[in-house]
C-alpha cells in the first residue's frame, strides 16, 4: 500500500475528495457557461480544450502550489496558445511544430513569470488541428482559451471560499519566530538542491522556521 500514500506532504483523504467535487464543479461550469456564451451548436473543442482539465488538477488538488495561480492559469494558457497558432501557420509538419510549440511555450511562460504545465498542452493543439482547424485560428488564445480559465478561475476562487484552502495563495509570515531565517537563506537552500521545487519560497521560510521553532520546545 506504500504505492498508493500520498506524494504531497500534508495531504489527507478529505483533501483528496475536495479536490474531486471541486474539479466537477469547476470543468462542469466552465463548460456549460463558456457554451451557452458561444452557442449550443458550437463543436465541443470550441467549447472548452482539453487541457482545463490539467489546469482544473492544479487549482483544485493544490491551490498552494505557485503554478496554480491566477496569473499562471489565466497568462501560461492564453500565451501558450497563441505560440501553438503562430508555429501552426509557419511550421508545415506537426511534429516539428509540436516539439517548437511546446518548447517555445515554456519560453514564454517562464519570461512572463506565467509558467503553467497544461501551457504546453495548450501549445500543442492547433498545432496537431493544422492549419485549417478552429482551433488554428488567431482568435483561439482568447475563445475558449482565456474564457475558459477565466471561468475556471472564478469557480476555483469561489469554491476554495468554502475548501478551507486559500486561492489565491498568500504567503503569510510565521508568528513570533525564535530562529531568523530569510530569502537569502531559502535561495541558498535552494541552489544546493539544484532541483526546482513546487512550492513558494515564502511558505518554505514559514515551514523552516515553524520547524526550528518546534525542535527548540523539545529542549
Amino acid at each position: 500500500m506504500q504505492l498508493f500514500r500520498p506524494i504531497l506532504p500534508g495531504t489527507t483523504i478529505v483533501d483528496r475528495v475536495i479536490a474531486c467535487i471541486g474539479a466537477i464543479i469547476g470543468i462542469a461550469a466552465t463548460g456549460l457557461v463558456t457554451r451557452w456564451m458561444l452557442g449550443s451548436d458550437s463543436p465541443a473543442s470550441l467549447v472548452m480544450v482539453a487541457s482545463m482539465g490539467a489546469s482544473a488538477v492544479l487549482v483544485f488538488a493544490v491551490p498552494a502550489s505557485p503554478l496554480a495561480q491566477p496569473w499562471p492559469v489565466l497568462g501560461g494558457n492564453v500565451v501558450s496558445a497563441a505560440v501553438g497558432v503562430a508555429v501552426a501557420h509557419l511550421i508545415e509538419d506537426p511534429m516539428l511544430g509540436a516539439g517548437i510549440a511546446v518548447g517555445a511555450a515554456i519560453g514564454m511562460m517562464s519570461l512572463l513569470r506565467c509558467l503553467h504545465p497544461p501551457g504546453g498542452g495548450t501549445a500543442l493543439i492547433p498545432v496537431l488541428a493544422g492549419v485549417g482547424a478552429p482551433t488554428a485560428m488567431w482568435l483561439f488564445p482568447f475563445l475558449p482559451v482565456a474564457l475558459n480559465a477565466a471561468f475556471l478561475l472564478g469557480v476555483a476562487w469561489l469554491f476554495h471560499r468554502f475548501s478551507g484552502h486559500r486561492y489565491p495563495r498568500v504567503v503569510q509570515v510565521a508568528t513570533a519566530p525564535t530562529v531568523s531565517i530569510n530569502d537569502d537563506d531559502i535561495t541558498y537552500a535552494l541552489a544546493q538542491l539544484h532541483e526546482p521545487l513546487d512550492v513558494n519560497p515564502g511558505d518554505l521560510r514559514i515551514i523552516a522556521t515553524l520547524a526550528a521553532e518546534h525542535a527548540r520546545s523539545r529542549k
